[in-house]
């Protein structure tokens, strides 16, 4: 960050990129091409938009990138552009980054000496180099503890000597209540009590905001959060986050001793700060402070986190999200909220692509919920069919139907066997039947789904929509090509008349429509299909999405039916692309493409 502020000017686009998780450090790289207004910017594939930046970055000299806390250089590997015209940065605990070549590596350890004297000097108008060194000697050089002091001090008015005896006594009474420290959170913890106290002498909303903001993530926290959540809230602090002036008077103590940063829209603090003020709570107030937060993140964090349209406000409040699911976890409290915020969380990332990023979310909410509610509850189904999911997505379909399985046993249990929901699992394991090639099995599934569906909702309705879809599949699958081109031609007209034409959910029926036209022999009629799904899920999802290579991938097998074998070729090079990136090469998907793009090439 020093270097930063002193070599800011030698760079047009300077970029700080949160890298201890993965989810992270990819949405706030992202975030970039919405600051150098690039065309891209209002793409909802993550990954449109991190290619782009990556573009830029490559082709326009002068930036610098800093990559904050990275674990090893797999993670930010990918994400580094290529060339000598920039300036990349990377902070990290860990020393072993020999797989960047050209790397220059700078071991940070405290201020040197005169460097702190200077500091405190500079912060407090002390003149004696020998009384202010003591104090930068007990500090231990520690630009943290060094700051909090020379804040304190200012904010008292109190004189050098003075705060170098209260921080002695204050060490030893914390050394005795608890032992000595075995590193240098001793220092930043008896600069950061001595502070604290004074906060909570002048403003009881302002300690609880710190006591709340430590389990959450450091960076970035919006202080409309807090408006959100405000029923989950201590008496002190809910009184003050709906007016703005008694909340901003309550927080100026800690701006004052440097214990956060704070904006209109946003708090920060440092990762040390929230770790000392962890420590400082007893084992009940941890685990209230931990509790709070996770039902206000939970609160906040959209319902639909599958639906693109919430995906800006999700990518703000993932590392929150991630940050509290893990206290609450550890404390084992709010069990509810965090099992259900790490579904939702799921939810995005699956929606992103992030498949084996989702996958973790779903078993870690389903081990929550199997803790609290027992193996058996219909909560535990959701987290169960959502992680089936998604092992399909990752082409693991043995794991999939055994978790489609399992879920639909908990709702037949809980609903009986006429129920929507259990429809909708009986649904979702009929289709991983069909990948498996059980197509009798999967007919059986889909014939029962949409009996039930139909007795529930009627005839037209978007969940109908859904076990006709699959219906048709099936019919298709047993070259009843009219039959299926009939139950095609049925759920597109009830998905169109309940969401419109350009709806993702719209584009697979459109799509398999189109399937069924080409296998009738009318490949211009599925060609006009597939471009129309193709251009539907582009506008969705961005030009590299897994959904959208499907539709590449059926747009290139008309084109060689066609014909049209450079056009084809085309389309398999993208859609293998689009898959091998997100699906890695084994995936039953990837293998496919692969196939068809050998086809065409020994075709030529």
């Amino acid at each position: 960050l020093e270097y930063v502020y002193r070599n800011a000017a030698e760079y047009n686009i300077v970029w700080w990129v949160r890298s201890e998780d993965p989810a992270t450090l990819a949405a706030d790289y992202a975030s970039l091409a919405e600051a150098l207004d690039l065309p891209e910017k209002e793409a909802t594939d993550q990954q449109v938009l991190i290619k782009a930046v990556k573009n830029w970055l490559e082709q326009n000299p002068e930036w610098m990138l800093v990559f904050d806390g990275a674990n090893d250089f797999a993670d930010v590997r990918n994400y580094i552009p290529q060339g000598d015209i920039g300036h990349v940065l990377i902070t990290s605990r860990n020393s072993n980054w020999r797989a960047i070549a050209s790397a220059t590596y700078l071991y940070v350890h405290v201020l040197k000496r005169s460097e702190s004297i200077d500091l405190l000097l500079k912060r407090t108008g002390y003149a004696d180099r020998e009384t202010v060194g003591a104090l930068a000697e007990v500090l231990g050089d520690l630009p943290l503890a060094l700051e909090q002091a020379g804040a304190y001090m200012e904010a008292k008015g109190i004189t050098l000597p003075d705060y170098l005896k209260m921080f002695t006594d204050r060490k030893n009474e914390l050394w005795d209540r608890a032992g000595p420290p075995q590193d240098y959170q001793d220092t930043v913890s008896t600069t950061w009590n001595i502070a604290f106290d004074e906060v909570m002498q002048l403003s009881s909303p302002g300690a609880d905001l710190l006591n709340l903001c430590a389990f959450l993530a450091p960076d970035d926290i919006p202080v409309e959060l807090l408006n959100s959540g405000v029923q989950y809230l201590p008496g002190s602090l809910n009184a003050v986050v709906g007016d703005p002036l008694a909340f901003d008077n309550a927080v100026d103590p800690l701006r004052r001793y440097s214990l956060v940063e704070i904006t209109s829209e946003t708090i920060s603090v440092h990762r040390l700060v929230q770790a000392v003020t962890r420590d400082r709570l007893d084992g009940d107030e941890r685990k209230k402070w931990a509790e709070a937060a996770v039902r206000i993140v939970n609160k906040a964090f959209p319902f639909d986190s599958d639906d693109v349209g919430t995906w800006p406000v999700c990518s703000r409040l993932l590392p929150h999200a991630l940050a509290a699911a893990e206290h609450a976890e550890a404390l084992d409290v709010a069990s509810d909220s965090t099992e259900m915020l790490l579904n939702q969380t799921g939810l995005y990332l699956k929606g992103r692509a992030q498949f084996a990023e989702a996958k973790e979310m779903f078993e870690r909410a389903l081990a929550i919920g199997k803790s609290a509610y027992g193996p058996n509850h219909s909560q535990i189904a959701i987290c169960v069919n959502n992680l089936g999911s998604v092992l399909q997505d990752l082409g693991d379909l043995k794991g999939a139907k055994k978790m489609f399985e399992r879920a639909l046993a908990i709702n037949e249990a809980a609903y009986g066997p006429n129920h929507p929901t259990v429809a909708i699992r009986v649904n979702n394991l009929g289709g991983v039947l069909q990948d498996i090639g059980d197509l009798k099995g999967a007919k059986k599934m889909y014939e029962r789904a949409l009996a039930i569906d139909e007795a529930v909702y009627g005839p037209d309705h978007p969940t109908v929509a859904i076990s006709v879809n699959n219906l048709a599949g099936f019919l298709q699958a047993f070259e009843d090509l009219e039959g299926a081109k009939k139950m095609y031609e049925r759920a597109l007209a009830i998905n169109e008349s309940a969401y419109g034409p350009n709806h993702p959910q719209v584009a697979i029926y459109v799509s398999n429509l189109g399937g069924v036209l080409q296998a009738l022999g009318d490949p211009e009629g599925a060609k006009k299909m597939y471009e129309r799904a193709l251009a539907i899920d582009e506008s969705a999802y961005g030009p590299n999405h897994p959904a959208v290579a499907i539709r590449v991938n059926n747009l290139g097998d008309v084109l060689k039916a066609l014909g049209d074998i450079e056009g084809a070729k085309k389309m398999f090079e993208r859609a293998l692309t689009i898959f091998t990136e997100y699906l890695g090469e084994d995936h039953p998907n990837t293998k496919t493409v692969q196939k068809n793009l050998n086809i065409v090439g020994d075709s030529r």
